[in-house]
């Protein structure tokens, strides 16, 4: 039997104390995340012209270019912006990612099968195994680039809605997890060779006979995914399951049950169907990939990673959503006739509108900050300072790891930022005698731990719109509030991870060590 949980409005500010109470209620002090994006990039436009008169500079340790600010109040910049605004915004990568990955979804959601699967799995595993499993599930989810941010968030909302808890304490429990923990992962991603070439190509410089290979942080990143499922689970019911429980739901209520509600004999045929046609197109897929020659591998090395597969995982996720959606709304008659399909992601492109929009500013400001060059003169002056300290050893490590996670609120680029550092940290530290894998290591671990509490990070104001669907008072600070913690404890769980790693003189990775 169903009950319907209270949902009455509480004081929001009262559940959160000291410094959270204090990030709560200056963020959301903060206009609406469009506006914000409009005056940072007043700001950059401005910085750029200040920047640019004052005559700074930075030198790229990697090519020896003598970067210098473009100032954005000139004819070049007016230029610039009005012939690529438009540009800006269509081929702005994450934009056409989440339209595409959440139309998808929102077939198998709407037609019924995503609430029944994840109702039955709610009931089929134990609650303390389900909320290690969802920041597992996240962190693994970035072997399809972004696609586990988009995802894994409103899946587990709908978990936690089945399990009796307010949806928005999983939004920010999958936001936290497919973005604090990007690089960990039980698998070979696109990160780990991106990362490793341009690793790879700063080694060659002094040696030529050292490579840093795909595979150089593979068992660290599978311990670390493990870790991360196990703190997020902590944060989440330690801070995020209390302090969701007073906020409203809208027009509707979360649900509760006793035990498990029975399947209808039209459910589960329908279920029997869907999961059918899943297994079908899992191996026509696995045929398309498994095999030497098959035509989603790399054409010319014939590996998995890069190649058309990991590229086109989008795609491949929409028609893994939709097509057993389609068959199980079929069966269950929630689709009657093929234009409730287009309905179906209709709804689901209207739940975006606000994303849309937003994506227009937050596109131009990525691009203005980009074509200034403030960013690159950023990241390399901040690299330049921790080297002048002079530090070596555990508190070196923090420092790096801590300026890394800095930048990364304002620089989302972690190739980009790579490109920067490695040239100046691994012919540093190469001297001390650590590995170029283990430097390229502490790197990732600053570069995804504050994704998730960056307000300009391009999934951010997604997260907006899904929490305000069930809540339309709860604000930025709010927001940031609830992501805070994860990103706190994390961190310090996998500095401590790392040290116990250092201290312990364990591989990193096949064949790589943290000393050279």
């Amino acid at each position: 039997m169903a009950k319907q949980k209270d949902t009455s409005r509480k004081d929001l500010q009262s559940e959160s104390k000291g410094i959270l109470k204090w990030i709560e209620q200056l963020g959301n002090k903060l206009p609406h995340p469009f506006w914000l994006f409009v005056w940072i990039i007043g700001f950059i436009i401005v910085l750029s012209a200040v920047a640019a008169f004052s005559g700074i500079s930075a030198v790229d340790p990697g090519s020896g270019e003598v970067v210098t600010p473009q100032n954005l109040i000139s004819g070049w910049g007016l230029r610039r912006f009005l012939e690529e605004m438009v540009t800006n915004f269509a081929h702005f990568a994450p934009f056409g990612l989440v339209l595409v990955m959440l139309m998808g979804v929102s077939v198998a959601e709407r037609s019924g099968l995503l609430t029944i699967i994840l109702r039955t799995m709610a009931f089929a595993v134990p609650r303390k195994i389900v909320l290690p499993v969802i920041f597992i599930i996240g962190a693994c989810g970035n072997i399809g680039s972004d696609a586990g941010v988009v995802i894994v968030p409103p899946i587990a909302a709908l978990i936690f809605m089945q399990m009796g808890l307010h949806p928005i304490a999983g939004l920010i429990a999958g936001y936290a997890g497919a973005t604090a923990g990007f690089t960990a992962n039980f698998f070979i991603a696109g990160t780990d060779v991106l990362l490793a070439g341009i690793s790879t190509e700063v080694v060659q410089q002094f040696d030529p006979t050292l490579e840093v290979s795909a595979t150089a942080n593979w068992y660290f990143m599978i311990i670390s995914t493990l870790l991360l499922g196990i703190g997020g689970a902590f944060v989440a019911s330690r801070f995020t399951i209390p302090r969701t429980r007073g906020f409203a739901m809208g027009d509707g209520s979360v649900e509760s049950y006793d035990e498990a509600p029975k399947l209808t004999a039209t459910e589960r045929k329908g279920l029997k169907y869907a999961g059918l046609v899943t297994l079908i197109y899992i191996v026509i897929i696995a045929a398309l990939v498994i095999p030497a020659n098959a035509p989603l591998r790399n054409q010319e090395t014939g590996g998995v990673v890069p190649s058309p597969f990991l590229r086109g995982l989008v795609p491949i996720l929409f028609f893994f959503f939709a097509l057993p959606g389609y068959v199980y709304g079929k069966i269950t008659g929630s689709i009657t006739k093929p234009d409730d399909l287009l309905k179906f992601m209709e709804q689901g492109m209207k739940d975006l509108s606000g994303y849309i929009v937003l994506m227009l500013v937050v596109a131009q400001f990525i691009n203005l900050f980009s074509w200034s060059r403030l960013d690159t003169i950023l990241a390399i002056n901040g690299a330049e300072f921790l080297q002048s300290t002079g530090l070596t050893g555990p508190l070196m490590f923090t420092m790096y790891m801590i300026l890394v996670a800095f930048l990364n609120i304002f620089i989302g680029s972690g190739s980009a930022k790579w490109a920067i550092f490695a040239p100046i940290f691994i012919p540093m530290l190469a001297q001390l005698g650590y590995n170029p894998a283990f430097i390229q290591l502490m790197y990732r671990v600053g570069d995804s731990i504050t994704n998730a509490i960056s307000p300009l990070y391009v999934y951010f104001p997604l997260l907006i719109g899904w929490v305000r669907k069930y809540d339309k008072n709860v604000g930025i600070g709010t927001i940031l509030s609830l992501l805070v913690p994860y990103a706190v404890v994390l961190f310090i769980m996998w500095v401590v991870l790392l040290f116990v790693w250092f201290w312990l003189d364990l591989p990193i990775g096949v064949g790589e060590g943290i000393f050279r």
